[in-house]
């Protein structure tokens, strides 16, 4: 059913850390919409928690079929999607075999190694004296060096995986064919998992490379959809992003960072509250097509239609959160779909929460009067491919 139906440009109006509300009309009065990203078909926009739930898990949407289309995209270059372009069972072997690698254990593990590293940037960042980029000093260097100490890259390269992973992100480098960054990106991972053949390692990599299911090796191209873009800019981007975000709406909501700081054993539930309000993505991505005709109360989506599912308008859905558009730092019951849901969901959630868990956590003890050096007005946001945050964030102490 898509006769008569407004087509609406996608995305919609940003600013800093707001959800349109638009999402919220929608999600009420026509919680399927049509929508036209900038590139690719139109699309499905699906806004309501359940329909984004039953989208994401359902076997009837496909990822898979995906490539190769037409598919709805902010980008003009169609790029490789990774295991985030698979579906079962090519998708759960892999994952299956991932998870050996990358489990909770192992994640858990890193949290002293990653308290470290922060109390270090932390140490830099206070040397260098106040007002410093809290982006530039702390956001950005965190996740991008605890992916690499994961997959073994060399400290002299780190900063060329920081760039790599800004590029295929970011709105400015949107036009640019992707290859000129994944080429070489896949060029780079091929040589590290060579070595890793050649002499095994403890690092995750290494544990990619010898990781078996019934005997079967991983081959190279199931290797690089594991450790390539979907990992870097997951481990990276999204939390160098979510950081600083998270930092400003502490310091601009009333009473929020006071709250924190009064009681800091709420911080693993002030991480997934925020978590859950702050729209770290730019849009609705990862469009799932329809296998077969399937009913969304009074609309029907055809076999061969692409669906978008808003994660952050599921995450604002009051059938599900009291007082949605309320920062509850205590909140119980948080089941936000962030990370996304289902097979799909984000295999690095644990180490991104650890990593927020942490970097707050010593931010509360280092500096208990950390405050925005500009004010709000002086911030200003980038609103990139797949991420948007601040471009920079003066902070004081």
């Amino acid at each position: 059913m898509t006769a008569g139906r407004t087509v609406r440009a996608y995305p919609f109006d940003m600013h800093a850390t707001s959800v349109s509300p638009l999402y919220a009309e929608l999600r009420r009065d026509e919680p399927l919409s049509r929508v036209q990203l900038p590139f690719g078909e139109p699309a499905w926009l699906a806004t309501r928690y359940d329909d984004v739930k039953l989208v994401m898990t359902d076997h009837r949407f496909s990822r898979a079929i995906a490539q190769g289309l037409n598919q709805p995209r902010l980008r003009r270059q169609p790029s490789g999607d990774g295991i985030m372009g698979m579906d079962p069972p090519d998708h759960t072997r892999l994952r299956r075999l991932a998870g050996k690698a990358f489990t909770a254990r192992r994640v858990e593990r890193m949290r002293h190694g990653i308290r470290t590293l922060i109390d270090e940037l932390l140490d830099a960042m206070a040397a260098k004296g106040a007002p410093g980029d809290f982006l530039e000093d702390f956001a950005r260097p965190l996740p991008v060096t605890v992916i690499c100490d994961l997959l073994g890259v060399p400290l002299a390269d780190h900063h060329v995986f920081r760039s790599w992973t800004a590029s295929m992100t970011n709105a400015d480098t949107m036009e640019r064919d992707v290859d000129e960054i994944g080429a070489p990106l896949a060029e780079y991972m091929s040589q590290l998992i060579e070595q890793r053949r050649k002499e095994p390692t403890d690092d995750l990599l290494g544990a990619l490379v010898y990781a078996r299911d019934a005997g079967d090796k991983l081959s190279e191209d199931e290797l690089l959809a594991l450790a390539g873009p979907g990992l870097l800019t997951g481990g990276v981007e999204t939390v160098s992003s979510a950081l600083p975000s998270f930092v400003y709406t502490l310091l601009t909501e009333p009473g929020l960072m006071t709250q924190l700081r009064a009681d800091p054993s709420l911080v693993p539930s002030a991480v997934e509250e925020l978590l859950r309000h702050i729209p770290i993505n730019t849009a609705a991505m990862f469009a799932r097509y329809a296998l077969e005709d399937v009913r969304f109360g009074d609309v029907v989506v055809r076999a061969g239609d692409p669906v978008l599912p808003a994660l952050h308008a599921a995450n604002r859905d009051p059938e599900v959160f009291t007082d949605p558009e309320r920062i509850d730092l205590t909140r119980g019951t948080n089941p936000h779909m962030t990370f996304g849901h289902g097979p799909h969901h984000c295999i690095g959630a644990q180490l991104a929460r650890l990593e927020l868990q942490e970097a707050l956590s010593a931010l509360l003890e280092r500096f208990p009067e950390l405050r925005l050096a500009d004010g709000p007005e002086g911030v200003e946001w980038q609103y990139g491919v797949i991420v948007r945050g601040p471009s920079a964030l003066r902070v004081a102490w």
